[in-house]
């Protein structure tokens, strides 16, 4: 018996697309998770592994095994920024199981430069730090969004609205990240 797959997971050729986005998008914010754990490879091996994926150098049985390892270095990290850099490596690894990972590994990305952004700022100043590097992030994460990728994110689901995968009723839906991925998904039009 065959089970219908979710609109979150897209299909591999729009996996493989997004792939390589996300390991940009996690990319751009690695040097935080590097500041405080220069020694674990961990993320920047996720990002490779995406990327991989990508290129279509490795297979999505595999990768969906390996998904996981980047985020539990997450936990050798404190700070905000460093933490969200490390789920955001986990994040593009995990696309090649579910697009929906894509639009995670860009909130994380996002959150990640944010609290950069806010370092050393308190209260409301640091509300605007952050709230301005966000935009910021998410800007940039869009000038690197080709047509297709563009196209690929909008098949999926509102955040929110899907309960069958990442953008469901979870993390990826709440708060901070849930607020970001609403950000993005409205610049997508």
């Amino acid at each position: 018996m065959s089970r219908a797959l979710s609109a979150q997971t897209l299909s591999e050729e729009d996996r493989r697309l997004l792939a390589g986005w996300a390991a940009t998008c996690a990319e751009h914010v690695l040097p935080l998770f590097g500041a405080e754990a220069p020694d674990d490879d961990r993320p920047r091996d996720a990002i490779a592994r995406a990327r991989a994926f990508s290129r279509g150098e490795l297979d999505a049985a595999g990768e969906i095994r390996r998904r996981f390892v980047a985020g539990r270095a997450a936990r050798a990290v404190s700070s905000v920024g460093a933490v969200s850099a490390a789920r955001a490596a986990a994040q593009a690894a995990g696309v090649a199981h579910m697009g929906a990972h894509a639009l995670g590994a860009a909130a994380y990305a996002a959150r990640a430069a944010g609290a950069a952004g806010a370092a050393g700022a308190a209260g409301a100043a640091a509300a605007e730090e952050r709230a301005g590097a966000v935009a910021a992030e998410l800007a940039w994460q869009c000038d690197r969004m080709s047509a297709e990728i563009a196209a690929a994110l909008r098949r999926l689901p509102p955040v929110g609205k899907d309960g069958a995968g990442p953008l469901g009723q979870g993390l990826l839906a709440s708060g901070e990240l849930g607020s970001i991925i609403r950000e993005l998904q409205a610049a997508l039009g």
